[in-house]
């Protein structure tokens, strides 16, 4: 079979450094070293790429962004990079992009797939029945889109366990936060709760064109560091080659995310799986987390991390400092998280799972 990816928006500077735009180029890269594979995406040039594990990258020129919105681009060439498909796995279903691939695919009796990763927007009842299979990060995400079970696979992500391992030294020390500095992230709440003498590292950058009062956000959060309890530094964005290195060296990890922003916005979808979470544990580093989303089906509470109610300052900064005063319990969750990130939680699990339902179409 010939599997080509479709997503809207390049991971990296030319788009945004998001889980959302991580996933499927992490994703085809694995499906590619089983099968042949292409990821078809959008840029500010055209071009062609090859990657040393057989991935093929074609990028189409974004001549505007529809609404103003990166997920939206307009170009000339998708059908085209789509003509030698078996399978069609488009990525973010209320992408206009999608909508494009989907009717493509359709015409020329090409399977379909979808994974969604969260944006916003509607789908129409047509678009959705021109999905064959719907690839869902997580049973969290499946139930937030409404996909109907006889059509679904939970699919999950990975991290690569190469990558992402513990250092043979184990020198750790340090709260970690990775992810865009955005109000659903719950970054305010974690600095309030930060454990006294603690250090907390943030690495991130803000999030795409916020709207008033969230356009402040990253400033309120410097405001916040100034008088905490403990040390914050933010490290802006980190490269491939720093990111394995930070999960590794830091005691704990946090994820903070929250149903409802401190501008009292309630969050409609939050966390459908949590890439930095998986690539934590693989890297051997327990997780503090908020129990939302799909985050829950990622962390094994008390065996792998901790987790606490979304927005509960009290329990977060409790659970922060329990993990970092206990050096056993650190290193018996890592193991364990290192374990189960292993076993169900690679790029390759995740790529035969992708496959197994490729097949399921073909048969």
């Amino acid at each position: 079979m010939r599997v080509v990816h479709v997503t809207p928006t390049m991971f990296g500077e030319e788009g945004l450094f998001g889980g959302g735009e991580r996933y499927p180029l992490e994703l085809a890269r694995a499906v590619s070293r089983q099968v042949p594979c292409r990821l078809v995406t959008y840029g500010s040039r055209a071009r062609r790429q090859h990657h040393p594990d057989g991935l093929e990258v074609v990028v189409l020129r974004a001549r505007r962004l529809a609404r103003g919105h990166p997920a939206h681009p307009v170009g000339a060439g998708l059908v085209r990079a789509l003509d030698d498909a078996d399978v069609v796995h488009a990525h973010q279903l209320h992408s206009r992009v999608t909508k494009l691939a989907l009717d493509a695919a359709t015409v020329r009796r090409q399977r379909r797939t979808v994974t969604d990763h969260g944006l916003a927007g509607a789908s129409t009842a047509r678009q959705r029945q021109r999905v064959e299979r719907f690839l869902t990060v997580s049973r969290y995400s499946a139930d937030v889109l409404g996909a109907p079970p006889e059509h679904t696979r939970v699919i999950y992500g990975g991290a690569d366990p190469a990558r992402f391992h513990p250092d043979r030294c184990d020198r750790r020390s340090g709260i970690l936060f990775v992810g865009r500095l955005t109000p659903h992230k719950g970054l305010d709440r974690l600095i309030r709760a930060l454990p006294a003498g603690a250090e907390l590292t943030i690495v991130g950058s803000g999030g795409h064109d916020p709207a008033p009062p969230e356009s402040g956000y990253v400033d309120e959060l410097a405001a916040l560091a100034a008088a905490a309890a403990g040390h914050v530094s933010f490290a802006g964005r980190a490269s491939e080659a720093d990111l394995p290195l930070l999960m590794r060296r830091c005691s704990v990890l946090a994820l903070p995310s929250v149903d409802t922003t401190c501008y009292g916005k309630p969050v409609e979808i939050s966390e459908l799986l949590g890439l930095a979470l998986i690539e934590a544990m693989a890297s051997g580093t327990p997780v503090v987390a908020s129990r939302i989303g799909g985050v829950a089906e990622v962390v094994a509470d008390g065996e792998t991390g901790l987790l606490v109610p979304p927005g509960d300052v009290a329990a977060l900064g409790d659970r922060l400092s329990t993990v970092l005063a206990d050096h056993r319990m650190r290193a018996a969750m890592g193991r364990r998280a290192r374990e189960l990130a292993c076993d169900r939680f690679t790029w390759e699990a995740c790529a035969r799972r992708c496959i197994a339902s490729y097949e399921e179409l073909l048969a």
